[in-house]
């Protein structure tokens, strides 16, 4: 290997490092957002950008003034109440929220040598930066729209296709991973596989919506009786979990018969796990009053298990994340 060929692998290894870390800062950031759905934090800080008027937010009451909800409650007919707390948790979420876009950043600097070697992965990069500089706006547009269940939803969606664009670039980036003989069939299983699971999550984000009209109607001290008052979307979204559990059974079982790729095998052994989890974190939730810890958990389950699809999609479908020489060399490594 040549001096130049090292420097390549050295600087390649670099970049894949920073685009994980950032996959990484981004599923913390799904985190934290589940973690404000779930406290019901989503109006800690009822402006935008700043908190309560403060670019530090307040800690106590007295720290604000006495028409405060006269001042911030305008739009919320009053109904702000300062809680330290929740201001705090929805203002972490927003520094988290300004962390990840400077490493996407970061991300789309750091891909700038592969314009000339591998113009896709500079696309991508570019792709995922403009997807977080749009969710930013868009969570300015939750605030403003008061919590509007479409705009909750699609601000999820977009983090979604943010962590689609940065997976795409590390796998991309990375070394080749040879798979034997023809996987249109197991491809097409797992795109639909994942597919479905993305509407299992945008139907989680109706249920979540129900959740909380009765989480209104009832009140805090009434959580025994949340579930109860849910529609047609929870029963649904809690049934058709099985059938997405069985879509991954069959993934499984084509992937050890089609291949004996091991880390293939690891990934989609580690979606069963996953898929598995999560509908434990369900049922807590069904049964065992909502607990908050829960909801957050059982929400960066389900992207993590759609990324991981996604990479396992991507892997099995070698024209879209390895070059012409890539795809030569495997076909010659096979025959």
């Amino acid at each position: 290997m040549t001096s130049s060929s090292k420097l390549i692998n050295k600087n390649g290894q670099r970049f894949r490092s920073l685009a994980l870390l950032t996959i990484l800062i981004i599923y913390l950031l799904i985190l934290a957002g589940g973690i404000v759905r779930g406290t019901g934090s989503g109006m800690g800080c009822p402006d935008w950008p700043k908190c309560f008027g403060r670019w530090v937010p307040p800690t106590e009451l007295s720290q604000l003034p006495p028409n405060y909800q006269e001042i911030y409650g305008a739009k919320l007919k009053g109904e702000v109440e300062f809680n330290a707390v929740k201001t705090w948790i929805e203002y972490a979420n927003r520094l988290l929220g300004v962390l990840s876009g400077f490493f996407v950043f970061a991300t789309l600097i750091a891909s700038f040598p592969y314009i000339r070697r591998d113009k896709a992965v500079f696309v991508g990069s570019v792709v995922a930066f403009l997807l977080i500089g749009a969710n930013g706006w868009l969570g300015s547009r939750v605030v403003a729209t008061e919590l509007a269940q479409y705009m909750i939803s699609l601000h999820l969606f977009l983090a979604i296709l943010v962590v689609f664009s940065l997976l795409f670039v590390f796998i991309r980036s990375s070394p080749p991973h040879p798979i034997n003989g023809e996987s249109k069939a197991l491809s097409s299983l797992l795109l639909v596989t994942m597919l479905l699971t993305l509407g299992q999550v945008l139907l989680g984000t109706v249920v979540r919506e129900a959740l909380d009209e009765a989480v209104k109607r009832l009140g805090y001290d009434q959580r025994a009786n949340w579930i109860g008052r849910l529609d047609w979307a929870f029963y649904i979204h809690r049934s058709f979990s099985l059938v997405v559990l069985a879509l991954h059974f069959g993934v499984i079982y084509q992937l050890r018969r089609f291949s004996k790729n091991a880390w293939l095998s690891g990934v989609a052994t580690s979606l069963v796990i996953l898929v598995l989890v999560e509908i434990a974190t369900g049922v807590i939730m069904a049964y065992l009053e909502v607990p908050a810890a829960a909801q957050p958990i059982h929400l960066l389950l389900a992207i993590v298990i759609v990324g991981l699809q996604f990479v396992a999609w991507l892997v099995l479908t070698p024209s879209l994340i390895s070059t012409k020489r890539d795809i030569e060399l495997s076909h010659v490594l096979n025959v």
